[in-house]
């Protein structure tokens, strides 16, 4: 898969207001380099609905589009990968579904998880959650930057940390040994989506060079 830096997934609840595919655009336009729409409430016909949104979305400005836990819907709008978790379909199982061209990303909490992954063939895990959060009802304790520390000194495949990351402690992350991002609220909560995407760009850039 293409390498990334800042790794966006859809937040319905901290946009009320504001359509979905605008806030991603929005997103994008500030340099997020992969999408993922996760939405553990609708029903499959509206998660389908926002699919084909955001797959035609990801594919005018070409960068990955992702589905979290949907395999059927990921496969129906020809997304290019899926994510999912410790409890949803074993990773090798989804491999048989989706083939081996597809990206399949392994969200992970402990480094036997992550070793588990990337045995298991994952394109990419994520790591965390970092710090706590409010994004995810199903969250597990943080696992801190000790976790990063973990992933990086063992880990080959690509990773990704994950985990009420804002932009006042994404350095921490980053210096962790962290330099791909994933978040959620604090951009797509945002009032300036796209200069909060430039801004979270520029804090991994310069932690990175430190």
């Amino acid at each position: 898969m293409k390498d990334f830096q800042l790794y966006v997934i859809t937040g319905e609840e901290f946009h009320p207001a504001r359509d979905l595919s605008e806030v991603m655009e929005e997103a994008i336009c500030g340099g997020a380099e992969i999408i993922q729409l996760r939405d553990k409430t609708s029903s499959k016909k509206v998660v389908l609905e926002k699919a084909q949104k955001l797959r035609e979305l990801t594919r005018e400005y070409n960068i990955p589009f992702i589905v979290n836990d949907h395999i059927d819907v990921a496969l129906a709008v020809d997304a290019d990968g899926i994510h999912l978790g410790q409890d949803d379909l074993p990773l090798e199982v989804a491999r048989t579904i989706v083939g081996p061209n597809k990206i399949i990303g392994i969200s992970t909490h402990r480094i036997e998880e992550a070793r588990e992954a990337e045995k298991g063939g994952a394109d990419y895990i994520g790591a965390g959650p970092i710090f706590p959060t409010n994004s995810k009802s199903d969250v597990v304790d943080p696992v801190t930057t000790a976790y990063i520390k973990e992933v990086a000194s063992e880990i080959t495949i690509p990773f990704v940390a994950i985990g009420g990351i804002k932009l006042h402690n994404v350095a921490e992350v980053v210096k962790a040994g962290a330099n791909r991002i994933c978040v959620i609220s604090e951009v797509v909560g945002s009032e300036d989506v796209k200069g909060t995407c430039e801004m979270f760009n520029q804090s991994i850039e310069e932690a990175s060079n430190q």
